[in-house]
């Protein structure tokens, strides 16, 4: 059984009484399938929106309701969770808690727990717009800030009391990637250089149509994502896709193979690490049409033209770069890549065979070797968030040899 990427860690959620608290749910089920150990306390007026037994249920563990419960062993309660754990979170913060943890109110479990941890705190606010402008609360959020506590800025949209404007809770998977990142971030990247590329150009035939590929750039952005945690200083170049940029990273879109050519290129000589994870077009229809190509009785014809290598043309101008391209094949894979490695004058090459089950494009596993001219590491099949962590570590092992 593989190791989860947060396995080990212990994060105490904290849910406060919001109508949001239903998406603490969520948050609770995702940071245990991450393999994180889930503890969860909740206030009284929380559980007038959500029973303890739901969190129970999706964490495994007992439910803290009650600071002055039967203890069910000899330790104090409060104590004992505050030091066990590694990230402390309120989903949802209500203006009631985030005034106590600000003028050192402790007169429930959540508060009193919040005032004796010394992990890292992350409040993620949820409220009426007009309670959220509110100075006091602004006033209490900025001495927070100030002294350290991590805030998820809550988003603008409809709210449950029937207004619109800023006091939605953050989205549930932006919390979660919050807290993450101040649980992983490492300190062995601190100020590296990183440009990662993602996604699948597209190459105009017609203002409507494109030649394309399957690539849904899931395992750029899980390089950029996990480099940025970990204190690089990361530019992803990314063709189009339906994700949401990283957290933390500096996003320049493209389109075009020729266009992602130009963006990397221009900046290629500043950094120190290049991830070439972009599924780029080999070819380009030679013309473009600039009216839509109607369909009729005759079968079109598009001549093609080769696009730019960028990966080849980073190979020849590298100087100081430590280089890392990927090989998607079909079939030969440990051949196809190591010629790769060789011709285009890299460092490393992440060989991933699409034809094997949940690998590859589209979905969120992987399964690849990473090879460089000192040795080969076949990993397992994990999450491309695992594949983009253990790629960070082959990375800094040959960069210090």
């Amino acid at each position: 059984m593989q190791k989860k990427f947060l396995t080990g860690q212990c994060i105490v959620l904290g849910v406060t009484g919001g109508i949001a608290a239903y998406k603490a749910v969520e948050v609770a089920s995702s940071l245990k399938k991450l393999g994180a150990e889930v503890q969860v306390v909740m206030t009284e007026a929380a559980q007038e929106f959500v029973q303890p037994l739901t969190f129970r249920a999706v964490t495994h563990n007992p439910v803290i309701t009650d600071m002055f419960a039967e203890p069910k062993s000899w330790e104090v309660e409060h104590i004992s969770l505050a030091q066990k754990a590694d990230l402390f979170l309120i989903v949802p913060a209500t203006a009631n808690i985030i005034g106590k943890i600000a003028n050192g109110i402790a007169d429930d479990m959540l508060s009193t727990t919040a005032m004796a941890t010394q992990a890292s705190v992350l409040l993620a606010p949820a409220m009426n717009v007009n309670m959220y402008n509110n100075p006091i609360l602004q006033s209490n959020i900025d001495k927070l800030s100030k002294l350290g506590y991590g805030v998820v800025e809550p988003a603008s949209g409809y709210l449950a009391c029937g207004v619109e404007g800023k006091g939605r809770l953050a989205a549930p998977e932006k919390i979660v990637e919050l807290a993450i990142r101040e649980l992983t971030l490492s300190a062995d990247w601190q100020g590296v250089k990183v440009l990662v590329t993602a996604g699948g150009t597209q190459e105009p035939w017609d203002p409507v149509r494109y030649l394309g590929n399957h690539s849904s750039g899931k395992m750029g952005y899980a390089v950029a994502k996990v480099a940025a945690r970990r204190g690089a200083e990361v530019l992803l170049v990314t063709a189009p896709t339906a994700l949401e940029s990283p957290l933390g990273v500096e996003v320049e879109q493209v389109q075009t193979a020729r266009e992602m050519y130009e963006a990397v290129l221009a900046v290629a000589a500043e950094q120190e690490v290049i991830i070439k994870a972009a599924a780029v077009a080999d070819y380009r229809p030679q013309n473009k049409a600039e009216d839509k190509i109607k369909k009729d009785e005759s079968e079109p014809l598009i001549n093609l033209e080769r696009n730019p290598d960028i990966l080849a043309e980073l190979g020849r101008r590298k100087e100081r770069q430590f280089l890392v391209g990927f090989a998607a094949e079909s079939e030969q894979l440990l051949t196809n890549a190591q010629a790769k490695l060789k011709n285009k004058n890299l460092d490393l090459i992440v060989a991933n065979d699409i034809s094997a089950v949940d690998s590859g494009f589209k979905v969120d596993t992987n399964q690849v070797v990473l090879i460089s001219a000192q040795d080969q590491q076949e990993l397992p099949k994990l999450s491309k968030m695992e594949v983009a962590a253990r790629l960070l570590d082959k990375i800094v092992e040959l960069r210090e040899e």
